[in-house]
């Protein structure tokens, strides 16, 4: 059960490691991009290229989709980035269902754990998987692989690497059970350093820059949300009308003691833009203006103008 491309990498283990996959289900399609066309899934394009039964439930305790589910007489059930399933639906298999969950349990349960760990700038996280019982992401452990995260990567890095990881984690947890070597653990009887912290799903707000924050806090804000959704700001220019949605990229630090108001840029016009924040700046690498793509600041301040008057707000 999946949908996103991080699922992918699982579904293929599995296919490609000649495991009986008796079933795939993803999300409904739906409407995506300026012309609103129906577009298929990462996990349901893999489906139907490799002919593996489908079904795409509205809701999860329909009649008809359990009957469905039930009639594939499935061993174990598998989570890859999905819903929240309910009792009729995760305890049916026989080995019961297990989740992948891009962090390590108990920290960062909820929807959007890689980006929480690089906005936090954290230096480590991991993958996990885990049996589903009620509350969400609370089941007890089976399996855990703890990865590195640098200074210098970004969440779609951070992302590609866990999901590769991830599809070899399924496979060593599905042996596990299908063995009986499994050993779980209560998430409660888990070491934990520090306060455990969420991961709630991203809204757009929770994207917004605070040019009142320190510079590391921005920078780590930037790369936990790069390439996808994306940090954004506002635009301030003197002679415009409007303020401009700016989205930000990449960015670098500079630590640095000043006077100026947070936000206000410093640029030549031609090869940076500094943005000054509490204790330093933020140096620019690569933004997205309304309806272009995304460059360079080089490449953004050979066409657009932008000056020393300017503010993000």
């Amino acid at each position: 059960m999946g949908t996103p491309e991080f699922a992918v990498e699982s579904l293929r283990c599995l296919v490609e490691g000649g495991y009986n996959v008796v079933g795939v289900i993803t999300m409904p399609d739906k409407p995506a991009g300026r012309g609103h066309k129906i577009q298929f899934s990462p996990v349901k394009q893999y489906a139907l290229e490799h002919d593996l039964p489908l079904l795409q439930p509205e809701k999860l305790k329909d009649e008809t989709f359990i009957a469905a589910l039930k009639a594939w007489r499935a061993d174990l059930q598998i989570v890859v980035a999905f819903r929240m399933l309910p009792e009729i639906v995760w305890s049916m298999p026989r080995y019961g269902t297990f989740n992948l969950h891009a962090s390590l349990l108990p920290q960062y349960r909820g929807a959007a754990p890689i980006n929480w760990a690089v906005m936090n700038g954290d230096t480590e996280t991991g993958i996990t998987t885990f049996f589903l019982k009620h509350e969400i992401d609370t089941g007890e452990v089976i399996q855990q692989v703890k990865v590195p995260i640098s200074d210098t990567d970004d969440v779609g890095i951070v992302h590609d690497r866990l999901m590769l990881l991830g599809g070899t984690l399924v496979i060593e947890t599905v042996n596990a059970i299908i063995n009986g070597t499994v050993k779980s653990i209560p998430q409660e009887k888990m070491a934990v350093v520090g306060e455990l912290r969420p991961a709630p799903k991203i809204f757009k707000d929770t994207c917004r820059i605070d040019w009142n924050n320190s510079v590391k806090k921005i920078y780590d804000h930037v790369r936990g949300l790069s390439p996808y959704p994306a940090a954004w700001t506002e635009l301030y220019q003197p002679d415009a009308e409007l303020l401009s949605p700016v989205k930000i990229y990449q960015t670098e630090k500079i630590v640095k003691a000043h006077t100026r108001q947070a936000g206000s840029i410093e640029t030549d016009g031609k090869t940076y833009l500094h943005v000054a924040v509490a204790d330093g700046f933020i140096d620019v690498k690569s933004l997205q203006l309304p309806g272009k793509k995304r460059l360079s600041t080089e490449e953004l301040l050979r066409g657009f103008k932008i000056t020393n008057d300017c503010l993000f707000k």
